[in-house]
């Protein structure tokens, strides 16, 4: 993985374009530790960070793909991801009369391009980011992979347009500031839901899952190559259980194959839960995979504990990682390296924000980085949740009939944090940005262009409906997440679920196949059954663990203490004055509900936000 970053201006770069280029690319120096590079010409510059995965030795970018004589330059490439079918492209591309000087897949995507133009895009399986220029045309291409698993922002004004892999590469082009204005404020203040294409900084988009974007002289035009939309909408798979289990399988036979070509050392998380677990054992089949690397969380007051999330964990990933054969590793974090300060800080800086569940966040970035020293790349069982209906939201009946974002419904079924985080807000604030009217015009726009087959049942209608906000508003929140704290230590996610061909098997499959057995994901327990113990195949699913230690609690009421006795610039603008009274920090600070330590958590969250951005706060 890598960082991308650069900018087209038709008006000529000016004079200082190398140093501002290099400014933006040392950004993501977190994403690309391993080398960096940039070109320029006239009207464009590319920049790129590079983290060694595939090629090692070669494949350094930008990547040039000469024109008609070698003093001449066709396409420029600077790419963030990973091409899994790069092999099969390469050969077919060869047979073309396309030669190469590496083994890269980059060097795949500059041929695939000259050879097939903008549909190329179509024929690529994989996770990726990516700008071309076309020296000739003078137009530059942004695109984003399928499901949006890494990311890519840009800005635009006028004849010139800025990108980035990470918002903070952007907001480094002094053609950028990081104003927040009212629809800014209303995402920080939604942390729940990702809006597509948005962000809150004021003129910073990003490139949607499954879009090119194109830009020049005539301006910017977007086109999808790959939408959900179209897909949800389809009529009912016939499949029974037994046939669609079966494809199911087969499909995630080949894809954690294609996801485990590396030239560097490669592992993957074990929680113990279904998803991780089934990912672990198909990697841990595959031809020299036995014995792969896997690693879990653990937190130190869990440890003597049998009833915490996190002591679970350990067990079922114990019990999984014995019967799979894997080398398994539990990652032990202790109170004082969650709770210290530099830790949150980077969590902040590597989202570019403070939104963030606390102890998730820092928990997450510190195991990335101990994995890190093991492992260059890690997969995950991210993303199976939300494409067959696993969470208890969509099973819930409060949160099902809901008229909204069913994760954000007044129902129990995702631990009420909607209404935590609202409660922290300055009332006079939420009413300002109308935040219901708000919510429920997104809603409304969400569902607005879902035409199903009049042959779905409601309730069929409803189970779909909820997956395509599960993977548009939800799992986009979620993989960016992963994303931004995974490369903030350098390490590359991998996340098979999100293969663009499993999940156009599965989003259509009934209702009744998904929970076949009576039990959420059926569909995946049958496809996986003869690879896991029964404890961890039957096992109930849990959150992502948070911190158990009354320590932490008591290190975060006294650091809530200290940004109160002189907080920052705008957080008074931005918390409610309950939420601010010293005199009710315990009550920030202290373990309950599905994230412990909340109210105090986004407190710190904000504050170390406010430090480190400055943000212009326009309201």
């Amino acid at each position: 993985m890598c960082g991308i970053s650069g900018w087209v201006e038709y008006s000529g770069l000016g004079p200082d374009a190398q140093a501002v280029a290099e400014k933006m690319n040392d950004e993501h120096v977190h994403r690309g530790p391993d080398g960096a590079g940039t070109w320029l010409s006239r009207y464009a510059v590319l920049a790129h960070r590079r983290l060694s995965v595939i090629d090692v030795e070669n494949g350094a970018q930008p990547m040039v793909l000469p024109g008609p004589t070698a003093s001449e330059v066709r396409l420029v490439l600077t790419y963030n991801g990973e091409l899994y079918n790069y092999r099969e492209l390469r050969s077919e591309l060869a047979s073309r009369g396309h030669a190469f000087r590496t083994s890269s897949d980059t060097e795949v995507i500059l041929a695939a391009w000259a050879e097939w133009g903008v549909r190329a895009v179509e024929r690529f399986n994989g996770i990726f980011a990516f700008a071309v220029w076309d020296e000739r045309e003078e137009t530059l291409w942004l695109v984003r992979d399928h499901l949006g698993v890494k990311p890519l922002h840009y800005h635009h004004e006028g004849d010139r347009l800025i990108f980035g892999s990470e918002a903070k590469s952007v907001l480094a082009h002094p053609g950028v500031s990081t104003a927040i204005d009212e629809d800014g404020l209303r995402q920080l203040v939604l942390p729940l839901l990702k809006f597509p294409g948005t962000n809150p900084y004021r003129g910073v988009s990003e490139v949607l899952p499954g879009q090119v974007l194109e830009f020049s002289r005539r301006g910017v035009r977007t086109t999808r190559y790959w939408d959900l939309k179209s897909l949800i909408v389809r009529p009912a798979e016939a499949n029974d259980l037994d046939d669609a289990a079966e494809e199911l399988r087969s499909l995630l036979d080949d894809t954690v194959a294609r996801q485990t070509i590396s030239d560097v050392p490669l592992c993957t998380f074990l929680s113990g839960g279904l998803d991780s677990s089934a990912i672990t054992a198909i990697a841990n089949g595959l031809p020299g995979r036995r014995g792969v690397g896997s690693f879990s969380v653990d937190f130190t007051d869990a440890a003597g504990s049998a009833d915490s999330r996190s002591a679970l964990d350990r067990r079922y990933a114990l019990e999984a990682a014995e019967f799979i054969g894997s080398h398994h590793s539990n990652i032990v974090l202790d109170s004082s390296r969650l709770a210290d300060g530099a830790v949150r800080d980077a969590t902040v800086r590597a989202r570019d924000l403070p939104n963030g569940f606390g102890d998730l966040e820092m928990s997450l970035l510190l195991l990335c980085g101990e994995v890190r020293k093991h492992a260059t790349v890690a997969l995950s069982g991210e993303a199976a949740d939300e494409i067959l209906g696993g969470y208890r939201w969509f099973q819930e009946p409060a949160a099902v009939g809901a008229d909204t974002f069913p994760w954000i419904a007044d129902s129990p079924a995702h631990g009420y944090l909607h209404q935590r985080v609202l409660s922290t807000i300055d009332p006079q604030l939420v009413k300002q940005l109308r935040i219901d009217e708000y919510l429920s015009d997104e809603y409304a726009t969400a569902l607005g262009g879902l035409a199903f087959d009049p042959a779905l049942s409601r309730a069929e209608r409803r189970h779909r409906e909820i997956i395509y906000l599960a993977v548009t508003y939800f799992l986009t929140m979620l993989l960016d997440r992963s994303d931004r704290l995974s490369m903030a230590a350098g390490l590359e996610m991998r996340v098979p679920f999100c293969d663009h061909r499993i999940v156009e098997l599965v989003v259509t499959l009934s209702q009744s196949i998904h929970n076949a057995g009576g039990r959420e994901k059926g569909v995946l327990r049958a496809a996986v059954g003869d690879l896991l113990p029964e404890g961890v195949l039957t096992r109930k699913k849990s959150p992502y663990p948070t911190s158990p230690d009354p320590d932490y609690s008591r290190k975060l009421e006294a650091q809530v203490a200290s940004v109160l006795a002189a907080p920052p610039d705008g957080l008074r603008d931005i918390f409610a004055a309950h939420v601010l009274d010293p005199a009710r920090i315990a009550d920030s600070a202290r373990s309950h509900g599905l994230v412990s330590n909340f109210e105090g958590e986004v407190i710190l969250n904000f504050a170390s936000w406010l430090r480190q951005y400055s943000p212009q706060l326009v309201v």
